[in-house]
């Protein structure tokens, strides 16, 4: 009897250790929804007991959600993300969930902004529709959701969270352990998620853009285009500015082809993308960067009588030029959404430019108007004295009366 007692017991224990191992095994394909709800793709997220299900639309393009948070509770929220621009919580296009105080699992969207963001409800930069959540068992939180995606963000970062509530709000999450592994990349028409990947190549591609860009259009344009306007007036710096002013604008514009050429990449790799402005502006600067190319082949010589047309079209492209790359610079810091320092150094270096613009050119007014004041005197003793005395017939006999 005592025997059958221990095989009994050790029967119970190891079946014990099946089911606990098949409970810690489990993975998101064995998971069935309820309300005949069905997910074609799914993967088991590494960090936070979390599970991702999905159904990609290609002719609505859309991509249906159900994101499953096996360790929650009433007093945590949940959150799921993407982020085209990296993994990390800044940039991130956020669906929250909570229990409410009604004891119902709430659902919406939050666009998160900041390292410590607010998690306030704000639309998201692309369409949400059919939001939900369930909370059932209490300790599993589901968000529902289809997303309109444009083609870039079908292969993009994603990041997941919970955290404390704070009464009817949501507070900051633990900052280590399994939530500073909470991220990965997801593609949702091939179905990979992985640690690194594509999106964070294309991050690498958008960034190496945005730098080119700001150094050529952004910085050099506009510093080449001071060095013609305000050494030239120097009469020891001539032709030393004509120089300096094609060696830094040649280089500008050769930087300048190189982001325009890594931004064309881009836009390949995202067919249906929507930055129109940012890409028209990028088109119509290489247009005017090689026109300027072109001028200065056919620039005539100062007193040839096409000169002054030369000078004005040559001056109305480059002034052209410096505004439209500033504007377009902005355009792409709003659109890459790096980190707030990179705005404050650009916008500090042309705080730079715009006071050494204003000191050189305030400086070159005065030089100018004393060099016509100079000129405007001498003129005038010559009037007066001439070369052959006071009145300008010099020394003449008169013949006696």
């Amino acid at each position: 009897m005592e025997r059958v007692l221990r095989v009994a017991l050790f029967s119970c224990f190891l079946f014990s250790l099946c089911i606990s191992s098949f409970a810690q095994n489990q993975t998101c394909k064995s998971y069935s929804f309820s309300e005949n709800r069905q997910f074609v793709q799914c993967q088991d997220l590494p960090a936070l007991s979390c599970f991702l299900h999905w159904n990609y639309d290609q002719i609505a393009g859309t991509v249906s959600i159900a994101f499953r948070h096996t360790a929650a509770s009433s007093s945590k929220w949940t959150a799921w993300a993407i982020n085209p621009n990296g993994q990390r919580m800044a940039g991130s296009q956020a669906l929250v969930a909570f229990v409410n105080s009604s004891g119902s699992a709430y659902a919406y969207t939050s666009s998160i902004d900041s390292e410590s963001p607010s998690m306030q409800s704000s639309t998201l930069k692309f369409t949400v529709s059919n939001l939900s959540a369930t909370f059932i068992n209490n300790n599993e939180m589901t968000i529902f959701a289809t997303l309109h995606l444009s083609q870039d963000l079908l292969s993009t970062n994603q990041v997941w969270q919970e955290g404390p509530m704070s009464g009817v709000n949501p507070s900051i999450h633990n900052i280590g352990g399994e939530n500073l592994k909470s991220m990965a990349t997801i593609n949702f028409v091939s179905g990979e998620v992985g640690g690194t990947g594509s999106a964070d190549s294309r991050l690498r591609k958008r960034n190496t853009h945005g730098v080119l860009n700001a150094i050529s259009w952004g910085t050099l344009m506009p510093l080449g285009a001071m060095m013609a306007r305000y050494l030239k007036v120097f009469k020891a710096a001539d032709p030393a500015w004509f120089y300096l002013h094609v060696a830094t604008q040649s280089s500008a514009y050769i930087v300048g082809v190189a982001g325009f050429a890594t931004g064309i990449k881009l836009g390949s790799e995202s067919s249906g993308d929507t930055k129109s402005l940012h890409r028209n502006i990028g088109i119509v600067l290489f247009i005017f960067g090689a026109l300027q190319g072109f001028a200065l082949l056919l620039r005539p010589k100062k007193d040839h009588k096409y000169r002054l047309y030369w000078n004005i079209y040559h001056h109305s492209i480059g002034y052209s030029t410096i505004i439209l790359s500033i504007i377009n610079v902005f355009e792409g810091l709003h659109l890459l959404n790096p980190a707030e320092k990179w705005k404050k150094i650009y916008i500090g270096i042309l705080i730079f430019l715009g006071f050494n613009a204003a000191m050189l050119e305030a400086f070159t007014w005065y030089i100018v108007i004393k060099r016509k004041r100079a000129a405007a005197h001498d003129k005038h003793s010559h009037g007066v004295n001439g070369t052959n005395g006071v009145n300008g017939y010099g020394a003449r006999t008169h013949p006696n009366v």
